[in-house]
């Protein structure tokens, strides 16, 4: 016989496994809980600031809003709006969009007449009324120091003229090897040795050109000091050469009266010359400044050499003019 099974007997050996509990998932749909929108009458929005306008407000006028506004504080009126192309003459170019037109526009443009000027522009305001004269302007003139210069204006009141003619005749003759910079150093440099000199002594035996200044006030101009000791010791006269003018080839030596600029040039080259004949005390950029600047002290005060060459010019010069009454043979 088979055995019977008994429960009392088979509980203690036999374990009844039980399932496997199993965590309850909750779907995707349900797990995050919905977004819920608040309402302006639930939380009202921050309002902005009365004294700071935002980015949107108190925008800028029209064009024509702020001219009217500007004519009115002018007193010229409103704006003055040109008037464009009219559209009878836009029809008159095309003549399919005539046909279509209103019969009082077709009406207008055939009785009209051509002429060949028209009473209005399409364009800006001429260049007439945008042009106006120093006088018309109104600009008031009593706030400037100096006031303002008269109009037209001179040919020399130019960029290129602002130097005074003999710092710039004297700049081109310091200037070696077409080294500008170099000579406008060098004349700055002699200008401020003037300034900061003491004041000359002047030799009563080689006096200076009549009507200069005071010696103790030639330091505080220093180009009216450059200017009267260059004019000073400039010569007059210059010699010139002709051969045949006694006959047999025979050479005289004739005067010749010297432009401003051509005495001026002669005086200059005259000192540089003493001023290369001068052994240098020391190096440096500003030795040569110096050493001119030194000569031209020395010619105020009558101890420079260029009397003695201006002197003896003038001596050859008085001598030969008895050779202008010969004529040539």
């Amino acid at each position: 016989m088979p055995p019977r099974f008994s429960l009392l007997r088979s509980g203690r050996s036999a374990t009844l496994l039980s399932r496997t509990s199993q965590k309850s998932q909750t779907p995707i749909c349900l797990r995050y809980a919905p977004h819920r929108t608040i309402t302006a009458d639930e939380k009202p929005l921050p309002k902005a600031d009365e004294a700071t306008p935002g980015p949107n407000q108190e925008q800028l006028p029209h064009v024509s809003e702020e001219a009217a506004t500007m004519g009115k504080i002018t007193g010229e009126g409103g704006p003055e709006i040109e008037q464009g192309t009219p559209v009878q003459e836009v029809l008159k170019r095309d003549e399919a969009s005539q046909e279509k037109a209103p019969k009082v526009m077709q009406e207008q443009i055939q009785s009209s007449s051509p002429n060949g000027t028209r009473s209005f522009s399409t364009c800006t305001r001429s260049r007439q009324e945008a042009l106006i004269t120093f006088e018309d302007s109104g600009i008031e003139t009593s706030g400037h120091k100096f006031g303002l210069p008269a109009l037209p204006l001179a040919a020399n009141m130019h960029l290129k003229y602002r130097y005074a003619p003999i710092v710039k005749q004297v700049t081109n003759l310091l200037m070696r090897d077409g080294k500008l910079s170099v000579a406008q150093r060098n004349m700055a440099m002699i200008l401020n040795h003037l300034r900061t000199a003491s004041p000359p002594t002047v030799n009563p035996d080689r006096p200076l050109l009549p009507g200069s200044p005071p010696a103790s006030h030639l330091p505080l101009n220093p180009i009216l000091y450059l200017t009267l000791a260059v004019d000073s010791v400039a010569p007059l006269l210059r010699l010139r050469t002709q051969k045949g003018m006694a006959g047999g080839g025979v050479a005289l030596q004739m005067p010749v009266p010297l432009a401003l600029r051509q005495r001026r040039r002669q005086a200059v080259m005259w000192i540089l010359d003493s001023v290369s004949k001068k052994p240098s005390r020391g190096s440096g950029r500003g030795s040569f400044a110096q050493k001119v600047a030194e000569e031209v002290i020395a010619i105020v005060e009558g101890r420079s050499g260029v009397w003695d060459r201006r002197g003896g010019i003038h001596r050859l010069a008085v001598s030969a003019r008895a050779n202008l009454n010969i004529r040539r043979r």
